[in-house]
């Protein structure tokens, strides 16, 4: 892509347009992924912190400037986001007592009636909640977690590109954490 081209691209996803969110997404996955991929050293995780850097980087894009490499801001983003996790980690680790991680490892998962009642419930509000998400956002939750398809599957049926339904999926469930928390 000629720098023309992703000037004009990063102006209208400025802007809001999706489709230049899509193409930018497109153009820039393999460059985060395979960032990732290196320091990370599992596919999962990479895969993971580059939807979480689209997402960011899309929630922020108003903040990039463009005497900037477009690329290189990805990439920082990347790597904070890469840090943050393993901060969480270690923050985590640091806090447990040998009790409570024991504890982690003894567990009853037979729940009680009033756990399934609960449970139900809970259920009940969150496909309230999903009704509520507006499309595509809506459609990607139930397919992905209502009937269980693969993210190929979903981009198949949604005619759309694996990366796209990725950030779709991840800002459907932004929506529907703070629709849940009303």
């Amino acid at each position: 892509m000629d720098k023309k081209t992703l000037d004009e691209r990063i102006k209208a996803a400025k802007e809001g347009d999706q489709r230049a969110f899509s193409a930018l997404l497109d153009e820039f996955w393999q460059d985060v992924y395979n960032f990732q991929l290196k320091r990370v050293g599992n596919e999962g995780d990479a895969e993971d912190i580059t939807i979480q850097t689209f997402a960011r980087a899309f929630d922020k894009i108003h903040n990039f400037d463009p005497a900037y490499s477009f690329k290189t801001w990805l990439i920082t983003i990347s790597k904070n986001i890469h840090i943050d996790m393993l901060r969480r980690q270690d923050s985590v680790f640091l806090h447990s007592t040998s009790e409570e991680k024991e504890a982690k490892t003894i567990a009853d998962d037979t729940p009680s009636i009033e756990d399934s009642l609960i449970m139900e419930q809970q259920f009940n509000n969150l496909l309230y909640c999903i009704k509520q998400l507006k499309d595509p956002y809506r459609t990607a939750i139930q397919l992905r977690y209502l009937h269980e398809k693969s993210y190929k599957e979903i981009a198949e049926e949604m005619q759309t590109s694996l990366s796209n339904v990725k950030i779709t999926l991840l800002r459907a469930k932004k929506i529907l954490a703070e629709l849940l928390k009303r």
